[in-house]
């Protein structure tokens, strides 16, 4: 009788040690949530999605990709074609870009852009030539990884007006009065959007384009 009280009991004690408290076991074996690790949340990113095709551009959102060591493309838009005044802007060889980065750079291309080519070389805007806009990569000289490797920035290299003439920065930055005047002029509007603006008088590594980051503060050179 000893014996068989005694086999209860441990069955007993035996179940108590694996039972779990009512209401508890769905919190246990619920899937831990993954936080968004975009740089918009859902609203802001349908917002900056609304904005960027009121202002006329054209563009497809791009999925999400992560690459490793601090590379991604995340809330990115493959933009084609930019709206100005009177008409639209090509593009060359740009690749993904943030949303915000998008909306700053369909801007600059109309305000200051634009409109400087038709005030100061008397010729629309007809082309934006870039160098490009995401690229796994460090800043140059660091350990830091550059603002290309998040997709927020973008290096501008040339202009191309309705007339025909291509308005390089490097060839342009010290040529004729006109060129320099422009250049400078879309170099300052630039830095009116931007949170860094670096250009041929940062160093020699931007003698032959403008690089715009989105950037948290205002650093222009």
């Amino acid at each position: 009788m000893l014996r068989y009280a005694a086999s209860i009991f441990l069955g007993l004690a035996l179940a108590s040690c694996g039972a779990i408290p009512a209401g508890r076991e769905q919190a246990r074996v619920e899937p831990r949530a993954v936080p968004h690790t975009g740089s918009l949340h859902r609203e802001e990113s349908s917002s900056c999605l609304a904005e960027l095709g009121a202002g006329g551009s054209r563009f497809a959102p791009l999925p999400d990709r992560y690459y490793g060591a601090g590379c991604q493309t995340v809330d990115t838009v493959a933009l084609s074609a930019l709206m100005g005044d009177a008409g639209e802007f090509a593009l060359s060889n740009l690749g993904p870009v943030t949303c915000p980065v998008a909306n700053r750079f369909a801007g600059w291309a109309r305000y200051g852009v634009d409109r400087a080519a038709r005030q100061i070389l008397g010729s629309a805007l007809v082309r934006i030539e870039t160098m490009g806009s995401y690229s796994c990569r460090n800043i140059a000289g660091s350990n830091r990884r550059s603002a290309h490797s998040r997709s927020e920035a973008i290096d501008v290299a040339a202009f191309v007006l309705a007339d025909g003439r291509r308005i390089s920065v490097k060839a342009g930055w010290d040529a004729s009065r006109e060129e320099r005047e422009f250049l400078r002029t879309v170099h300052r509007s630039a830095c009116k959007r931007f949170g860094t603006v670096l250009g041929p008088d940062y160093n020699s590594a931007h003698e032959d384009h403008f690089h715009l980051e989105q950037g948290d503060g205002s650093f222009c050179r």
